[in-house]
């Protein structure tokens, strides 16, 4: 069972999602990923999921990856003598360090990076950028503020500290605990919250020391100043709007994604666009009309992934929600216009045998009306770059390593199946066939273009174009 969509869905598994049956009809309706929130839930429940997945994989005989989103730090305001309070605009409020509890003049906030951070006129953002603070005064392990911007503040709220790089670790004691647990599972990648430099991503790659792809969450504002470095230090980028919408002015983040999304392209990674895509959904069994062109706009922006969190997650139509996405892919992809646009954003081929060739399958499937172009991989590299090519084709990628079959669900225009190992040039152009032919992909006569590196096994060395006729047997 495949899609002949080439952009792919990710859905977030949650309350709402958390049985067999609802994680397989996911799949039926097109999800290709499935992202477990381990901000939520037990290694238990995720386990349990995990299986789930995995279970339905088999069912529906296609790939499906897993993301292991890692929660990160959270700065959380403490607690209230009761519960909450309503702060009131150009009235004084006070946080720091002491551990009683707050009222309408005072809050805990048990972070010394934050106070380490703090300068006279900064503003903080309280409850998801609801309440905004000016800080008038502060020091190690106080803030003297003023109300901009009101409302209810209760326990455990978070705190942003908008344009600032805070000295503080990406990963927590927390996230190794899941991340080990996730890694135990045999997750495909693992996603990093709070990065905010460079060597946040290097450090928790020593962790994970190879076990699972790299996700980088795009929350951060600060994070864009190394945008290059971070794509390149990543396997593949989320574009995590709702927190970097709280940092960022709302009409700043159209734009933040776009050129977060030209700069995956470039670099031939795979980006998913997050958060709020069909939020309406959550309690509508159908979206709003601008969420729909929300996805859309993704779509036709390049974009590898779109992802659903909440809708899926808990809320009350999360099939249905998969389904609309899928529609709305659709149906954009169908559009005359669609491959016109994806082609004028296309990145250049780098001046290497490996793009050299790639390119040129890209045009000669374009040229004879191939069916597909199928790349061997053992990395996943050739076929990354096939798809950072964006060929109006499909592309088949094959490989010996289930795992890296699973992380190329993430990529755009990419199905995946697992191959056995090639004896010869040309077991493998047989091999490439027969199985387009057994996937659905090609149809017998029809030709398929394949690219691959020798000698076989040898990462990131494409270096071979052969097209070849599928047969009937």
């Amino acid at each position: 069972m495949r899609h002949d969509r080439k952009a792919k869905i990710v859905a977030t598994l949650g309350p709402a999602s958390d049985d067999a049956a609802t994680i397989r009809a996911l799949a039926e309706a097109g999800v290709s990923v499935f992202r477990m929130n381990f901000s939520h839930g037990t290694h238990a429940d995720h386990r349990r999921r995990f299986a789930a997945i995995r279970k339905a994989e088999k069912a529906i005989g296609r790939r499906l990856g897993t993301v292991a989103d890692l929660q990160g730090p959270k700065l959380r305001v403490g607690e209230f003598r009761e519960g909450q309070v309503t702060l009131q605009a150009g009235k004084p409020f006070r946080l720091d360090l002491s551990k009683r509890k707050g009222d309408a003049t005072r809050a805990p906030l048990p972070h010394r990076e934050v106070f380490a951070a703090l300068k006279p006129k900064m503003d903080l953002l309280l409850d998801d950028g609801l309440i905004r603070l000016r800080v008038l005064k502060c020091g190690r392990d106080f803030a003297e503020t003023r109300v901009i911007t009101g409302g209810t503040l209760s326990d455990h709220k978070g705190v942003n500290v908008p344009g600032v790089k805070l000295a503080i670790s990406s990963l927590t004691p927390k996230d190794r605990e899941d991340m080990k647990a996730a890694l135990a599972l045999g997750v495909d990648w693992v996603a990093l919250s709070f990065v905010q430099r460079p060597e946040d991503i290097k450090k928790a790659r020593k962790w994970i020391n190879g076990q699972a792809a790299v996700m980088t969450k795009l929350e951060k504002p600060a994070a864009i100043a190394y945008l290059d470095d971070i794509v390149a230090l990543s396997d593949a980028i989320m574009v995590a709007r709702g927190d970097l919408g709280v940092e960022l002015p709302p009409e700043d983040v159209p734009s933040v994604q776009r050129q977060i999304v030209r700069a995956c392209r470039k670099a031939g990674k795979p980006v998913v666009i997050a958060t709020q895509m069909l939020l309406s959904m959550v309690g509508s069994p159908t979206p709003t009309r601008a969420e729909a062109s929300d996805v859309a706009n993704a779509v036709y922006e390049g974009a590898d992934a779109v992802m659903l969190s909440t809708e899926t997650a808990a809320g009350a139509y999360p099939v249905e929600a998969a389904k609309m996405m899928d529609r709305i892919i659709a149906r954009v992809e169908q559009d005359s216009h669609y491959q016109a646009i994806i082609d004028a954003e296309r990145a250049l081929p780098e001046a290497t045998p490996a793009d050299a060739i790639t390119e040129a399958a890209r045009q000669v499937a374009h040229t004879i009306s191939a069916a597909a172009i199928i790349t061997y991989t053992t990395s996943g590299s050739t076929t990354l770059r096939a798809a950072r090519a964006r060929p109006d084709v499909p592309i088949l990628c094959l490989t010996t390593r289930p795992q890296t079959a699973r992380q190329l669900t993430l990529a755009w225009g990419v199905h995946s199946a697992v191959s056995e190992e090639i004896r010869d040039f040309n077991d493998m152009v047989a091999k490439a066939a027969r199985v387009a032919r057994q996937e659905g992909i090609a149809k017998p006569g029809q030709k398929v273009v394949v690219t691959a590196g020798m000698p076989f096994g040898t990462p990131g060395k494409t270096n071979i174009l052969r097209i070849a006729t599928v047969r009937h047997r």
